[in-house]
């Protein structure tokens, strides 16, 4: 799986710039190898991530509800 989407830092400005909507995420380390895939309200989970020190990088698709992350996250699972 990969989202086509750039990386981005994940960092405290990056996590306080995340959108308080559910989604699914992909985790990254400094080289942009993917480490974790995961759903939910993006904010909330990038900023566990970053607690942890789950990853250097993450990037992002949107989601309308918690079954339509779950269902993009299938898709890109899938690939």
């Amino acid at each position: 799986m990969s989202l086509a989407k750039p990386w981005r830092d994940l960092d405290r400005s990056t996590v306080g710039g995340a959108p308080s909507r559910y989604g699914v995420y992909e985790l990254g380390d400094a080289d942009g190898d993917a480490v974790g895939f995961g759903t939910g309200v993006l904010r909330d989970e990038l900023k566990e991530a970053l607690a942890y020190g789950d990853a250097d990088r993450v990037r992002w698709e949107l989601a309308d509800s918690t079954e339509h992350a779950e269902r993009l996250l299938a898709e890109h699972v899938e690939e």
